[in-house]
């Protein structure tokens, strides 16, 4: 399994490019944990969620948590997605996420994670199971694929307003 999703959300249908269903679009918060310096996967993911029609702020690389949470309070997003390259997403997961879900103001906003969880080079369902029940929303590993990030954020655009 590549994804793992809280509650299960996924599907096999595609909307493809042409934007998010009904038009709705959302405002999603893009961002690196703190240990993460690379860039690259941000900018692909920034370019493929604003080509499926979504608003994006994109947080770049080696973020604080604090700094996070002080752009929700401000950007107020429909969606976070936490990218992680260096293998610490797990590790830099939990601790954002703990904070994140500790702040009541924040604590409702969809968090999904994605990327390299672990540093031994393979997903790890334990990993993904404890994002989960930490308060993520979706956790996409490594082997996941554009696609089935593109799914969620359709069916994620369907319990947004617009």
């Amino acid at each position: 399994m590549t994804v793992a999703v809280r509650p299960a959300t996924s599907s096999p249908d595609r909307v493809g490019p042409a934007g998010p269903p009904d038009g709705r679009r959302m405002r999603v918060l893009l961002t690196s944990t703190a240990s993460d310096a690379h860039t690259w996967n941000l900018v692909f993911l920034q370019l493929l969620i604003e080509e499926l029609g979504h608003r994006v702020r994109n947080l770049g690389c080696c973020v604080p948590t604090g700094t996070v949470l002080s752009e929700m309070a401000t950007y107020r997003p429909d969606l976070v997605v936490v990218s992680s390259v260096n293998g610490h997403g797990h590790t830099d997961g939990l601790r954002l996420i703990s904070e994140l879900r500790a702040n009541p103001a924040l604590a409702g906003v969809p968090v999904v994670i994605g990327g390299k969880l672990g540093i031994d080079g393979s997903p790890d369902a334990a990993q993904s199971r404890a994002l989960l029940e930490a308060g993520f929303t979706a956790v996409f590993d490594d082997q996941a694929s554009a696609r089935e990030l593109e799914t969620y954020l359709n069916h994620s655009t369907s319990a947004v307003g617009g």
